[in-house]
């Protein structure tokens, strides 16, 4: 039961991915370029987070773990992924609008999805923490119930992610060595 909410899982880290950008770097702006090394730094260890997390689930998925095993492998998890996703947010705050054109609102969006996307994972984690371990088909049934909501959680637009790494900003974040070690860290898993 626990291989579908690998599957679905694995959707999520696309997510990340959306923040690592992979265009030319044919652009000189410095302003832009220290933008992107700033969130590309604070986005590197928060892909390798999630990257762990999804590793914890898969290794987790045998259809013999026990169930309080899978229960709370799947908690950390999903607290460490609500963690890791709030900390992109807050990054991608801090280091300020990107200068280009409609940085402001490409960025407040982007906060505003990543914020959105870690209260999904805290909620899948108090999903979690209410399965009941004693009854198997309970157990089953409410693990069946998370995977349809994290799949659902991987399919959601990453519109906002998508816009923020357009153009000039993709292209200076495709430069920065720390956002192609994230992407390399989240495609791994």
């Amino acid at each position: 039961m626990n291989k579908n909410l690998a599957a679905a899982l694995s959707g999520g880290a696309v997510l990340v991915l959306a923040l690592t950008g992979c265009s030319s770097d044919s652009d000189n702006n410095a302003k832009l370029d220290a933008w992107a090394k700033k969130v590309c730094n604070a986005v590197q260890p928060q892909a390798k987070k999630i990257a762990a997390a999804n590793a914890a689930i898969q290794k987790q998925t045998s259809d013999n773990s026990a169930p309080a095993d899978v229960k709370k492998t799947d908690a950390k998890a999903f607290q460490d992924m609500s963690d890791a996703y709030k900390a992109i947010g807050a990054a991608v705050k801090s280091a300020g609008a990107p200068e280009v054109d409609k940085g402001r609102t490409k960025q407040q969006d982007a906060v505003k999805e990543l914020d959105g996307i870690s209260t999904q994972y805290a909620a899948l984690k108090k999903q979690v923490d209410k399965l009941d371990t004693k009854d198997q088909a309970k157990f089953a049934a409410g693990l069946k119930d998370i995977a349809t909501r994290l799949d659902k959680l991987s399919q959601t637009g990453n519109n906002a992610l998508k816009s923020l790494e357009e153009g000039e900003v993709g292209q200076a974040m495709a430069k920065q060595a720390s956002c192609k070690s994230a992407s390399s860290a989240t495609s791994s898993s």
